[in-house]
C-alpha cells in the first residue's frame, strides 16, 4: 500500500535506499497528476518515527538529485516530501500493529458484507488480516485480510495527540 500505480513504484524504488542511508523509513509514495504532477514522498525516523523539517529537506535533496539522473516522470513535476502526519497512512502490516488500539478507517477493493468501509479500534494482526474493533457494533470484530486494504489511516483522536506530544518530548530530550 505504499504505491499505488507503477510510476509510484519506480519512484519509491529510488527514494528507499536513499532513505535507508539517512536512517528513514519511506512510509508512502504518490505521483498526483493536475496541473503541474507533484510526487508526494512521506517519511519518518526509523528511530522513533518522527520526521523533523531538516529530515525532509536532506531527503528532498538526495531525491532530487536522484530523480534527476533516473528521470522516472517524463514531465516537469513539484517534490513534496513531508511526514505522514497525525492522520497518517498505515500502509504495512506493522503499522497495524504500532497502532494497536488507535480509530481508523480501512478502505477495502472489494465489497464485504455489503460496504467497502470499515471504522473502529485496530486490534492488531491475526495471520494475514487486519483485526478491527468496528464502531457502533459492540463485541464485533472484523478480520479482514491485509490484502483486500486499498487504504487505510489513522483517525484523530485525543488519544492519538495525547501520543504524538509525548512522542515528540521523548525524542527532545534524547537529542539533548
Amino acid at each position: 500500500m505504499k504505491t499505488k500505480t507503477h510510476i509510484d513504484e519506480r519512484v519509491l524504488a529510488l527514494a528507499e535506499p536513499i532513505a535507508q542511508d539517512l536512517g528513514l523509513n519511506i512510509v508512502r509514495v504518490r505521483v498526483m497528476s493536475g496541473k503541474r504532477k507533484t510526487v508526494q514522498i512521506m517519511a519518518e525516523r526509523k528511530s522513533d518515527g518522527l520526521m523533523g523539517v531538516g529530515d525532509c529537506e536532506k531527503l528532498s535533496r538526495e531525491l532530487s538529485a536522484a530523480l534527476e539522473v533516473e528521470d522516472p516522470i517524463s514531465d516537469t513535476y513539484l517534490l513534496e516530501v513531508s511526514s505522514p502526519g497525525l492522520d497518517r497512512p498505515l500502509t504495512s502490516r506493522a503499522d497495524f500493529t504500532t497502532y494497536e488500539g488507535y480509530l481508523a478507517r480501512l478502505e477495502l477493493d472489494r465489497l464485504v458484507e455489503g460496504r467497502k468501509r470499515f471504522r473502529g479500534v485496530l486490534a492488531g494482526i491475526e495471520g494475514d488480516s487486519v483485526d478491527i474493533n468496528l464502531d457502533g457494533e459492540s463485541d464485533n470484530t472484523a478480520s479482514i485480510p491485509f490484502d483486500w486494504i486499498s487504504e487505510a489511516k489513522l483517525l484523530i483522536t485525543d488519544e492519538l495527540v495525547a501520543a504524538g506530544q509525548k512522542a515528540k518530548e521523548a525524542a527532545k530530550l534524547k537529542d539533548t
